[in-house]
């Protein structure tokens, strides 16, 4: 069977190819949905001119979205509009994995207008983030670099800058702009009174200072925000694929990096990840050769 994306009905409106995320025989996606989804306002404004269309049917399966889910996901604005004009539920709950509201999936691509209109709509910017991959709106905001969308959002009553994350694949918003490389945003947040040494969100994720040194050297002028902010280059990690700092680096195989993070202080004898072992260990099974002998150097002076 294929892993096309499949309606409720028969849809005639799916097409050849999905984005990856949509591809699940699990999803069960309305016309009016999909439609949205994709920006069509022609079938918009016809499916809501038929009276048996459901405005506000539910998200279902793994990754699906309400009508208006969909559109503030995707920034299709004219559609957000209709649909607000048409009765949609503008805090409806999202679908069972990464489920957003309307304006946690709006924030997280930056689309500060549609937020706006959502906000005005009544939209609640304080809900939590959703337990598998979910996002608040000031993470959302974070991780999409938009600094003027995470300026609106913290004047908010009742958003805080330091939201913890969703427990699986989560992160706060510091980490999410880390993570991505939002030098602006990273300045910003601390400016703000962002947490350098949040906690990682329990299963795959990463301090804000974790999160930068895996991605490498193209991160460098963040992890010396960071650093310069106190983030503890030796703090725990997640409980289930996490990494530390110095395995981070590690694992981005950027000596740069590697280096850069032991002349923090990174501990070298610490043993990480779901099978324990030592950064060299890790850098070994990469064959990483002129990390490894760093890391031994490293090891070496410890013993001395």
């Amino acid at each position: 069977m294929s892993r096309l994306l499949m309606t409720k009905m028969n849809n005639p409106f799916a097409p050849s190819t999905l984005d990856e995320e949509l591809e699940d025989d699990n999803d069960v996606w309305t016309p009016l949905q999909f439609a949205a989804l994709q920006g069509d306002l022609p079938l918009v404004k016809q499916l809501l001119a038929d009276p048996e269309t459901n405005v506000n049917a539910p998200a279902r399966g793994y990754y699906g979205r309400t009508a208006l889910q969909a559109a503030s996901s995707s920034g299709h604005l004219e559609i957000v509009k209709l649909l607000l004009a048409a009765g949609a539920d503008v805090d409806a709950p999202g679908g069972n994995n990464g489920g957003k509201t309307a304006i946690q999936a709006a924030s997280s691509p930056g689309y500060m207008d549609i937020v706006q209109i959502l906000l005005d709509a009544g939209a609640d910017a304080t809900r939590p983030p959703a337990k598998y991959g979910g996002r608040s709106v000031i993470q959302g905001a974070a991780e999409s670099g938009n600094v003027a969308l995470a300026e609106l959002v913290l004047k908010l009553e009742g958003v805080d800058v330091n939201d913890p994350p969703g427990r699986y694949g989560g992160h706060t918003a510091l980490q999410a702009a880390a993570q991505n490389n939002h030098v602006e945003m990273v300045r910003f947040l601390l400016g703000r009174g962002a947490d350098p040494n949040a906690p990682a969100a329990r299963y795959k994720g990463y301090t804000a200072l974790q999160a930068a040194a895996l991605q490498g050297s193209s991160r460098m002028e963040v992890v010396e925000l960071l650093l310069a902010a106190g983030a503890d280059v030796n703090a725990p990690t997640s409980r289930h694929k996490g990494a530390s700092a110095l395995s981070a680096a590690v694992e981005s195989g950027d000596i740069v990096m590697v280096r850069r993070m032991l002349d923090a202080g990174a501990d070298v004898t610490a043993l990480v990840g779901d099978i324990p072992r030592t950064a060299r260990e890790i850098a070994d099974i990469q064959d990483y050769t002129e990390i490894v002998t760093l890391l031994e150097e490293a090891e070496a002076k410890i013993q001395v």
